[in-house]
């Protein structure tokens, strides 16, 4: 899962876009039932974008009807958003790519604004670019639990134990918030799930024209990418995981949040070398003189901020110890964010002055967005009940991984959910085409490699894996390396893969050629 900045769309990008008509057209995939399932035409429009914003030129939006319960394909429909990109160059265009975002939570309106005009380059007019809001998000059809402001700020829907590793209150949180949502969420939060996120998707196809899609999907995306893949093997034709979980259906959503433990300390290395590099005194912002030094100077303000919060530039918001570490969380998923965090942690360092919040920390995330990051984890799967030892684990998890603190394998609403799964999940098999390319990083903090290789696993030879050195989270197009987005470029436009599995260092220039270094068996890379 990615921090609620990354995951939640705040000004929703096809809020104008003219509602779709239905029609019926021939030739389509029938659904269950005695009747063909109707086809959705698009009525494409220019995105109206929020004011300030901008996006690559010719962006259209539209709204796809999708059903409510695919087991009734004929009932009541709900609106998703879509976005599109037609190719540059369509002399050379092969086909359609559908970006997947990551979450639950994240736009892919939003993702294909960001990441389109950087895909179009690279891809050189190889694919229309398409991307939807999943339900829940943005432009889409969207549900509230009622939940109280106080329970949705990120450091209350994260579940931080208290500063001695108590879990009573997130205990009453989380009962409080699984019997909101199965008060006031409805059938409309019930269907939001990762098999409708797939299923929304192939709709999507479907009203395209499009006999296959090829996929880019990171992240939650990823499995969701993986998930499509798995119940449409016919419809895709080239497919890219980027930062992936671990897919064991038994460890779906609960099993990736225990891997941000791992996570976080793999990664927080980066975090400490550049924060203890000389460069870093001229800015202000050099915490320590050695990079082993900086943990021990986290957990002792963290420690500090426990006993005394400060308070901060947001009135009636401290910053507290758990605060601290959820900004650091959301720090380490790019290199972009150190500067920010050196400069909170200096501020909370000293003893004058008012700490400035990040903007996720000092926000009350609506009520809309936070429904939606607890629907989907908890419909997906059963998660352990209240009385799974949930204390024990965090106390061990605390003093295994202190800079999370327990928070990855504490209580969660989805212990107290009221509705069974109404599927089981996917398992992700070896079975079909060779036709997907993972890249992953060797240092994520939400997708720890350990994770990354249990989807290689599982998927065998259907796909290559490619591993960047730079550590972050997102590696196309975003935290990787030239190397490593290479690699992925070339997969899509030309369908080559490195005969096996292949390593990127973290180097200028081109990086490693494929077949260097690979990891044989899927031995851990050195950390």
């Amino acid at each position: 899962m990615t921090n609620w900045t990354r995951n939640t769309l705040f000004l929703t990008l096809c809020a104008t876009a003219v509602a779709a008509t239905v029609t019926t057209a021939p030739g389509v995939a029938r659904a269950a039932g005695p009747e063909p399932e109707p086809v959705p035409r698009l009525d494409w429009q220019p995105c109206e974008l929020p004011a300030g914003t901008t996006g690559p030129a010719g962006q259209e939006c539209a709204t796809l009807p999708v059903p409510l319960d695919y087991s009734r394909p004929h009932g009541r429909t709900v609106p998703v958003a879509v976005t599109r990109l037609r190719s540059d160059q369509p002399e050379k265009r092969r086909g359609t790519l559908v970006v997947i975002p990551g979450g639950p939570g994240s736009s892919g309106v939003q993702r294909l604004t960001q990441k389109g005009a950087a895909l179009q380059k690279a891809l050189d007019g190889a694919y229309d670019l398409v991307a939807l809001d999943p339900r829940g998000v943005g432009g889409s059809v969207r549900a509230r639990c009622g939940m109280p402001t106080a329970d949705r700020r990120l450091v209350t829907l994260r579940s931080w134990p208290a500063p001695g590793g108590g879990i009573e209150e997130n205990t009453a949180r989380s009962l409080r918030t699984a019997e909101s949502c199965a008060a006031n969420g409805g059938a409309v939060l019930r269907s939001f799930t990762t098999r409708n996120e797939a299923r929304d998707i192939d709709r999507l196809r479907q009203a395209l024209g499009e006999r296959k899609l090829t996929v880019w999907g990171t992240s939650y995306g990823a499995y969701v990418g993986a998930v499509y893949r798995q119940t449409q093997p016919g419809r895709v034709d080239r497919m890219v995981l980027d930062s992936t979980g671990d897919p064991d259906p038994a460890r779906v959503a609960h099993g990736w949040l225990e891997n941000m433990s791992r996570g976080a300390a793999d990664r927080f290395a980066d975090f400490a070398a550049w924060s203890a590099d000389p460069a870093r005194e001229a800015e202000g912002l050099r915490l320590a003189q050695r990079a082993e030094d900086v943990e021990p100077l986290f957990l002792a303000l963290a420690g500090r901020l426990d006993r005394a919060p400060r308070e901060s530039g947001t009135p009636g918001v401290p910053l507290t110890g758990n605060g601290l570490r959820q900004a650091l969380q959301n720090a380490l998923y790019g290199d972009a964010a150190f500067p920010a965090m050196a400069r909170l942690i200096q501020e909370a360092r000293n003893a004058e002055g008012r700490p400035t919040l990040p903007p996720d920390l000092a926000q009350v995330i609506p009520d809309e967005d936070a429904s939606l990051m607890v629907a989907v984890i908890c419909n997906d799967v059963r998660w352990p009940g209240p009385a799974s030892g949930y204390a024990e684990q965090v106390g061990a998890d605390r003093a295994r991984y202190p800079l999370t603190a327990g928070m990855p394998v504490n209580i969660t609403p989805c212990a107290f959910w009221k509705d069974a799964p109404a599927e089981q999940p996917v398992r992700i098999t070896d079975e079909g085409p060779s036709n997907v390319l993972m890249v992953q990083s060797l240092r994520d903090p939400a997708t720890p490699y350990t994770g990354a290789l249990k989807m290689r696993a599982a998927l065998g030879d259907r796909t290559r894996m490619v591993t960047v050195g730079r550590g972050g989270h997102g590696m196309y197009l975003g935290n990787g390396n030239e190397c490593g987005d290479s690699a992925v470029t070339r997969f899509l436009t030309t369908g080559h893969r490195p005969a096996q599995d292949t390593h990127c260092a973290d180097r200028p220039g081109p990086g490693l050629p494929f077949g260097t270094a690979p990891h044989a068996g899927g031995a851990p890379a050195p950390r």
